[in-house]
């Protein structure tokens, strides 16, 4: 796909649009839990009105009854358009121009993009599928968005950018005057992210009303007019895009300051034994020559631009990619990983970016999951499963990790994402490793989980752990770690370690990571050196 043209950050939506959404006194109980009490939401013509939370505040049951897959207690009301919207209908809610797209897209890969915009309401001509019908209909709208795939293309040929497309184009063709999309940014690149933002800003011109699901503040600072935050099933508040900050976004989800979000309760770096040492690493194609130190009790971020070799450079510690060359030593003695089980061997445990097809096993409960390595250690005589055993552990570390659920014998794929980063975090720390490779530990998170994660990480590191932390989030990275090391082009190009006075700013990262040099300071006339 070639790179979009640069679109402008959208206006503030006119206060004289029409009111496309009016969702009045929406409560939803589930048994004894009450999900929603009391939630209202307007949504005018041609604005975009970001939705915030933490995992469970509500959002996606607010959202489900939107789309008729809920029905909400008696006593509230959805209006679209001024009209009364039936709700637990999914095809009443169609009809009215809903379409909600869902963080897990719902395409068949299988199918062509125009049989996937028209499954289910297949045109047909003598009672015959026509394909030639639905893609001529489907091109229209696929010019709209300005693609550069056709109605023709299988859904499983395309980047997870474009499937987005595909999905929008299913709204539009639908005839879409609502759209609601749920951390649409997630699976997607940096540059399939700006065509996304580009297309919201041609929606919204064209007057459709998008709700916007995000964690990510940077999104919502740029997308939204307006944002409305849920907490704990209740509606807190709405700021105006003027209004809009970091500190009161997290204050108004997680009801406590921004300033308490990266507080530092272990030594700072420099105290501990040296504990890994890793001598001119490499993978013979982008990782090359990169060699630190590590100290017990100390947090070391690795930084920089996607593509850079960070995940590439864990990997190869771990032992998850064959090192074409270098050394990892830990505690003095030789361990070079060929493999994960020598790293865990030795004391190396590595949680990966990708926690859904890499580290968790969905559909098995939370002490599975967390005895996952040590049954073994527990097994009784005939190398039977100690289920007791593992049952005990899975509860000590819900209770030390925090984890929200109601039983160790829940699925992790119900859990909410920060939770299921604590499962698997559980799981490494059964092992009593010695050094901790920590890839994006927060990504598709909650602001309160993100918090809470970064405790642990404290905690860690107060116990006398030494731990990698990998992360695109340059603010967290700076509130986290000790120092931080920057990656380019498969090497380490530098070192940002806080002076006395002097804190890690993201000037000196981004620095380091695009190779620019700092400015020389300007001198004046006067203080021009002497010929």
């Amino acid at each position: 796909m070639t790179a979009p043209a640069p679109h402008p950050a959208p206006t503030a939506a006119d206060d004289d649009a029409p009111m496309m959404l009016e969702m009045r006194g929406i409560s939803k109980t589930f048994g004894p839990i009450r999900a929603l009490r009391d939630v209202s939401l307007t949504l005018r013509a041609g604005e975009v009105h970001a939705l915030m939370g933490e995992n469970g505040a509500g959002k996606s049951t607010l959202m489900k009854i939107l789309s008729g897959a809920y029905t909400p207690d008696p006593g509230g009301e959805v209006l679209v358009a001024g009209a009364p919207l039936a709700t637990g209908d999914p095809k009443a809610a169609k009809a009215a121009g809903i379409a909600v797209i869902y963080q897990e897209l719902s395409l068949a890969p299988n199918l062509t993009v125009a049989e996937n915009l028209f499954l289910g309401a297949e045109k047909s001509r003598a009672g015959i599928v026509s394909r030639r019908r639905m893609a001529a209909e489907t091109r229209p709208i696929l010019d709209r968005l300005g693609v550069n795939f056709g109605p023709g293309t299988p859904v499983a040929s395309l980047s997870m950018g474009e499937r987005q497309l595909v999905e929008i184009a299913r709204a539009l063709g639908a005839e879409a005057r609502i759209i609601v999309m749920d951390e649409p940014t997630t699976s997607l690149s940096s540059r399939e992210t700006e065509k996304l933002f580009g297309v919201i800003a041609d929606l919204k011109a064209q007057g459709i009303a998008i709700v916007y699901i995000s964690h990510r503040m940077e999104e919502i600072y740029r997308l939204s007019d307006r944002c409305s935050v849920l907490r704990d099933g209740s509606y807190v508040g709405t700021l105006d895009r003027d209004e809009l900050s970091a500190s009161r976004l997290v204050s108004m989800m997680v009801g406590r300051d921004l300033s308490t979000f990266y507080k530092k309760d272990h030594k700072p770096a420099g105290a501990g034994e040296v504990v890994l040492r890793v001598e001119g690493m490499g993978d013979g194609r982008l990782v090359r020559d990169c060699s630190f130190e590590l100290r017990a009790g100390e947090v070391l971020g690795i930084a920089g631009l996607v593509g850079s070799g960070r995940t590439e450079l864990a990997r190869l510690i771990y032992g998850a990619d064959p090192a074409a060359t270098g050394r990892v030593i830990l505690m003095g003695q030789d361990v070079t990983p060929r493999t994960p089980r020598e790293a865990l061997a030795a004391g190396i445990v590595y949680l990966t970016e990708d926690r859904k097809g890499l580290g968790l096993f969905l559909d098995m409960t939370i002490s599975e999951n967390v005895n996952l390595c040590v049954m073994e250690r527990d097994a009784l005589p005939g190398r039977l499963i100690n289920f007791r055993k593992a049952a005990q552990r899975a509860k000590e570390a819900m209770k030390a990790l925090a984890v929200k659920a109601p039983s160790p014998r829940l699925t992790v794929g119900a859990l909410s994402g920060g939770n299921q980063q604590k499962v698997l975090l559980a799981r490494l720390l059964e092992l009593d490793p010695k050094v901790i490779l920590l890839d994006e530990p927060t990504r598709g998170v909650d602001v309160g989980a993100k918090s809470e994660i970064y405790r642990l990480i404290d905690g860690l590191a107060q116990r006398g752990m030494a731990v990698v932390m990998i992360s695109s989030e340059l603010p967290e990275i700076i509130g986290v770690a000790d120092r931080v090391l920057v990656m380019r082009d498969g090497m380490i190009a530098g070192e940002v370690s806080p002076a006395p006075g002097q804190p890690v700013t993201q000037e000196a990262i981004m620095t380091l990571s695009t190779g620019a040099a700092p400015e020389a300071p300007q001198m004046t006339p006067a203080e021009e050196e002497p010929r």
